[in-house]
């Protein structure tokens, strides 16, 4: 099926924002009905007059949004609205706030820098663009919990170092006037390295949660992304799952 979006190259609204926007208000219309088939990526970019990489790039969205689901020997279909999760975009420091626990942390290392290749890519910068570059340890009632390590593009507006000291990287932002849309999340495991495991009060290589993040806002902006390793004895995380 063609997708009809309107697409401004005039807007500042980066394009596979738009399209994602387009595509997101289509099936909230019922314009674009759970089952829905597309067609491939190229076609729908010639029927937008888009570029390939930005086609892609908005259909990896929207599958990573719930949207749309890519099945082999049958294409991009639509995602029944029904099977999708709300998204909780929320940091660590207010989890825990929340939970009545009462956080602390520590800034290990803080500064503006050349942002290196890999973390420019998932930023969206240019080669040699600067970012904000913190390395924290959070603690719990005294507790290491996490090592966290997030890079920001520096065009957002001023962090203090005593600010990351005092509130969530999030909360910091938000006051920033960033507001939240989406995030692409993994979780893992891996060996602590010894600096982690020195930070975390554990024996080297002991066992650690990962948390890899990239979150951008409501004006398709990357905003920061970052890397967390948790202590495994103390920290897991939970989701709710329910059958419709």
């Amino acid at each position: 099926m063609a997708l009809n979006l309107k697409i401004s190259k005039d807007s500042p609204v980066p394009l596979y924002h738009q399209v994602v926007q387009g595509f997101e208000a289509a099936v909230n219309a019922g314009e674009l009905p759970p089952g829905t088939k597309l067609e491939n990526e190229i076609e729908l970019a010639r029927q937008l007059g888009l570029s390939r990489p930005t086609m892609r790039k908005a259909m990896d969205e929207l599958v990573r949004a719930g949207l749309l689901v890519r099945k082999r020997g049958v294409g991009t279909q639509v995602v029944a609205p029904n099977v999708r999760r709300p998204l909780q975009l929320s940091s660590l420091h207010d989890d825990l706030t929340k939970s009545g626990s009462h956080p602390t942390t520590t800034v290990i290392e803080f500064g503006v820098t050349v942002a290196p290749a890999d973390v420019a890519e998932r930023l969206g910068l240019e080669a040699g663009a600067d970012a904000y570059h913190m390395l924290r340890l959070r603690s719990v009632d005294g507790k290491p919990l996490a090592v966290m390590e997030n890079w920001v593009p520096a065009t957002f507006g001023s962090i203090e170092e005593e600010d990351l000291a005092a509130r969530g990287l999030y909360d910091v932002l938000r006051g920033l006037g960033v507001t939240f849309h989406l995030a692409h999340q993994r979780i893992g495991a891996a060996l602590a390295t010894r600096q982690q495991a020195e930070l975390l009060e554990m024996a080297p290589r002991e066992a650690v949660v990962t948390m890899e993040r990239t979150a951008t806002d409501d004006q398709g902006r990357t905003v920061e992304t970052g890397h967390h390793v948790y202590a495994a004895d103390r920290y897991s995380f939970e989701m709710t799952l329910m059958q419709h």
